[in-house]
């Protein structure tokens, strides 16, 4: 009993290699099995699974799915699962976005310690594809970093240290994501964006624009999570509605700014002269 306990809490250390181990390919999608993900955050099988069944409506088809005896037994017979031992129960399966939506039910110091692991090792992840983008096609380059970065918002929620941000917005603290989401909502002509650290996030924002409204990004693109030229690309490509231009802010300007509506602002001086820099080139 004591061993089992024991077993139970013992604290699994979240790696890519980890990731690759422990993840199989069944239905066309690329999953973890419940049992795997229990040992990581910490619960019983029997636990864990009681967590996705309270939170059912959370998890659509393409999110979990439970495995059909035949796709156990392939699973077995590729030697993939040594693990199952003797276990007759038919295990769920969760896809990317299933294991993005358990870090939002799981409780606890320790699933809260091991989300935030997950995220930063697909963020990793990310970065592994990003530097060796030659070798995988453009689209599936873009829907791997769109899917990340989205997901990294809606789960960064979990843990206030983990990049997170909040503002005070209209009375209120609201995470800094929602709250720029809102903000460029508001214009109805343009969006101007002074910010020398911009990344793929950055985008995910302003894709939250009207369509129709000219947004220019002021940047010299510095930083460890700089733009790169193929996600802006493979965005505009995604998002053509969404017109963005980039110029360079030419070392001058460091702080950002969000200007709605260049004309009537108060910093349109500061866009004057921004507008005369250079078409910002980003890298490879």
């Amino acid at each position: 009993m004591e061993e089992d306990k024991k077993e139970e809490i013992e604290i699994v250390k979240v790696t890519e290699e980890l990731i690759k181990a422990k993840t199989y390919e069944v239905r066309g999608y690329k999953v973890m099995l419940d049992f795997d993900l229990a040992k990581i955050y910490g619960y019983s099988t029997k636990a864990f699974n009681q967590q996705v069944k309270n939170n059912s409506e959370r998890f659509a088809s393409d999110f979990a799915f439970k495995l059909t005896k035949e796709e156990v037994n392939n699973l077995r017979s590729k030697n993939l699962t040594s693990s199952w031992g003797g276990s007759r129960y038919l295990p769920n399966a969760f896809t990317e976005q299933g294991i993005y939506m358990l870090m939002t039910i799981l409780k606890g110091d320790l699933a809260v310690k091991q989300s935030i692991d997950l995220v930063r090792t697909f963020k990793k992840m990310k970065d592994y594809i990003l530097e060796n983008r030659e070798l995988i096609g453009q689209r599936k380059l873009l829907q791997l970093s769109m899917e990340t970065t989205n997901n990294r918002i809606e789960i960064s929620k979990i843990n206030s240290d983990d990049d997170e941000k909040w503002l005070m917005y209209n009375a209120k603290f609201s995470s800094a994501d929602e709250v720029y989401a809102s903000i460029y909502r508001q214009a109805k002509v343009s969006i101007y964006v002074v910010d020398n650290y911009i990344g793929l996030r950055t985008l995910v924002h302003l894709k939250n624009s009207q369509s129709g409204v000219s947004i220019i990004l002021f940047s010299d693109n510095v930083g460890n999570n700089k733009l790169h030229n193929i996600e802006f690309t493979d965005f505009c490509k995604e998002y053509p509605n969404v017109k963005i231009s980039m110029q360079k802010t030419g070392g001058i300007f460091h702080d950002r700014f969000i200007v709605l509506d260049y004309g009537i602002s108060k910093y349109a001086p500061v866009i004057a002269t921004l507008l005369k820099n250079p078409t910002l080139i980003l890298p490879r």
